[in-house]
This record gives structure tokens, sequence and C-alpha cells, in this order.
């Protein structure tokens, strides 16, 4: 049999070739056992691959796992069309971190399968209304994604900076050329729908609509100083002035306000976005079922709703973190005493059509190579 060199067993496992299973075979067959170290010494449970943002690592989001178990595998992604095709493609996590218009995607390439809310100890803490959503559930009702974090996307400015009326089409404005960003993904192409006035209709655009707003997108893509994949990258740049404004969510704007940087977090006249994310569980990965829900649990505890809302600005799944959260912060992001009261007060965040998807992909790549 061919050996397989170290870079051939990297790939492979990276890219969902090599499962953990026959990598834990490989390693084992040149006399490298595998094991975890946890705080309570050495185990053998396989330990799931949580696929998430960068960021949401810290083991402060998942405080009874760690302290039980230590550290899961993480990988990384950039955007959910990045995360969605890879655990499609076969990258083995057991969890992933999608929100209420991204996990349909893998649901419906039977990459997700339902969660068992029985063997969660929190779930009957979470707020009512996000149990009883319906974004987190398939046609038969079931719970294909635990809702865990929610909050607004829209535009931070810089008020000492910007004039002007609060709205999508900020980051259009050609009196700021050059010191304009935007998020990198196809979601700058609906958010030139929701500037020509589309609505809700921006994530269900016609081949019509979408030729329509094409020269707005071309003109943004000369605007912006740079399309961003990490929310450090638009801090840093409206900290120092080099940005006016820039698309995010509402934790740049906690951050930047923590170092005495001027800035709002625009409610923009056609509607301010509001999403709702979570994590699923996936039918290609092969880590302990067991500690896959431990971890899944861990995460809607609510001292990691507390430091979720007191450190990342964004709301918790838990009803009980908001009562044992700083007052202040909880006051500071002006959320409504019941999630589902911001989430049906603007535009909720909706899966694109498959064929709508692509189009929107095609062209945001087709543009920004025009650049």
């Amino acid at each position: 049999m061919k050996k397989m060199g170290i870079n051939e067993f990297q790939d492979k496992l990276f890219t969902g070739k090599l499962n953990r299973r026959q990598a834990l075979s490989v390693l084992g067959s040149v006399g490298v056992v595998a094991s975890v170290m946890t705080p309570t010494g050495l185990r053998a449970s396989q330990p799931p691959l949580v696929f998430d943002w960068s960021g949401y690592e810290v083991p402060e989001l998942y405080p009874t796992y760690f302290k039980n178990h230590g550290e899961p595998e993480f990988g990384f992604f950039a955007s959910e069309q990045e995360m969605a095709t890879k655990v499609r493609n076969g990258y083995p996590a057991d969890i992933t971190h999608p929100c209420s218009d991204s996990w349909t995607r893998m649901a419906d390439a039977g990459v997700l399968k339902p969660v068992d809310v029985s063997r969660l100890s929190n779930w009957n803490d979470v707020f009512e209304g996000l149990r009883e959503h319906h974004a987190i559930r398939d046609a038969d009702g079931n719970v294909m994604m635990v809702p865990a974090d929610w909050g607004n996307s829209s535009i931070v400015y810089r008020t000492d900076l910007y004039e002007g009326e609060e709205s999508w089409c900020m980051l259009f404005d050609e009196r700021y050329e050059g010191r304009l960003s935007s998020y990198d993904s196809e979601s700058s192409i609906m958010i030139a729908g929701l500037c020509n006035g589309y609505g809700e209709e921006s994530f269900n655009m016609t081949d019509e609509m979408l030729a329509e707003i094409r020269p707005l997108v071309e003109k943004q893509a000369r605007l912006v100083r740079f399309y961003w994949s990490d929310n450090s990258e638009i801090e840093n740049a409206l900290a120092t002035g080099e940005l006016v404004a820039a698309y995010s969510w509402n934790g740049a704007v906690k951050n930047l306000k923590e170092q005495g940087v001027p800035v709002a977090f625009a409610v923009p006249k056609e509607g301010i976005l509001n999403w709702l994310c979570g994590l699923s569980l996936t039918t290609v990965g092969s880590g302990d079922e067991d500690l896959v829900y431990q971890y899944v649990d861990s995460w809607l505890d609510p001292e990691a709703g507390k430091f979720l809302i007191e450190d990342y600005g964004y709301g918790h799944a838990n009803a009980r973190a908001f009562e044992i959260a700083d007052p202040e912060a909880v006051e500071g992001l002006q959320f409504p005493s019941d999630p589902v009261a911001m989430l049906n007060d603007g535009i909720m965040f909706q899966p694109y059509p498959p064929r709508t998807l692509e189009k929107m992909v095609n062209m945001f790549d087709e543009i920004k190579i025009g650049i």
C-alpha cells in the first residue's frame, strides 16, 4: 500500500475525503495514539469538530463543556456561503453555526439532522418565542437549528464625519468615495436591493430586478475602500477615520464606543436587518454524540449568554442570561425584553432561492473582478 505523505493527509482531512475515524487509523498505523487532554486528564471519547465563525472558539461561550472536557476541535469559516458549501462537500464537522437564512441550504442537501431538544438541559430557559420560531424548524416541525445568538445588521458610521439620513443608500454615497466598506459576500447585492426600495423582495429578486440594480452594485465596488471579511478590519478603519461608514453588526458599535470613537448604528429608513443564528448538527461528523449535545447545551448556559451580551454585544437565546448580565450592558444594547419583538420589527434575513443565490454570487464575483 502506498504510504500517505503528511501534506496529502492534511489535505484529505480538511476537504472531507478523509474522516476522523480514517485519520485515527492512519495515525495508529504509524504508532501515534490520538487522545484529548482535558482539565481532568485523558479520555478516549472523540470530541466534536465545531465549524464556526472565528472568535467563537473562546471557552467562555461553552463554559460547562470546557470545564468537563476541555476544548473541542474547531474549524472556521468567513461566510455562511463558505460554511454551507464546505459542509455539503463533506467537511467532517459535527456542529456548525448557521443563521436562519442559511441552514436550509445544508438541510436541503441532506447534511443536517434534527436536534433532540430533550437532551438539552437549558432548552426550557430559551425565550419561548425563539423555541417556537418558524425560522429554526423544518416543514415537519423538527428543530434544525438551536437558537443561540441574535441581533441586527446595519451600518455603523462616524457621527462626526457622515452627514445625511440613515438609509441603506449610505453605502452608495459618492461623497465618501474610498471611505466606505461592505461585506465581502453576495449580501452586498441584497443591500443594493434594499437601497433600491425592494424591501423583503431583496432576498428573492427576479432577473429583471438583478439587472436593474447591477449598476448600483458596480458603483459601490468603485466607491468602497475594501470589502471586508473580518469585523476587526472595519473597526480599525472606522477608529482611525479611514472609513466613514460600513456594513456591520451590533458588536462593532459596542467595541468602538468603548474606545471613545463617535459612532452610531443606523436604523435605515428602509428597515433594519434582523438575524437569528444558532447551532446545527450535521450528518457528516463522527464525534461522540453525547459530547456533541453537551457542547450545544453548554452554549445555551446562562453564563455563556452573560459573556456573549457583555463582551460581544449580541443577544443570547437564554432569557436568564439577561437577568444575570450587567444591567448597563443590557441597556446599552437597546434590545427589547423579548427578542421576537425585535425579529418582527424590521427585515428578517431570509433564505435565498438557490437559483437567485447562484446568480447573486456570480454577479458579485464578476463585479469584483472588474474593479
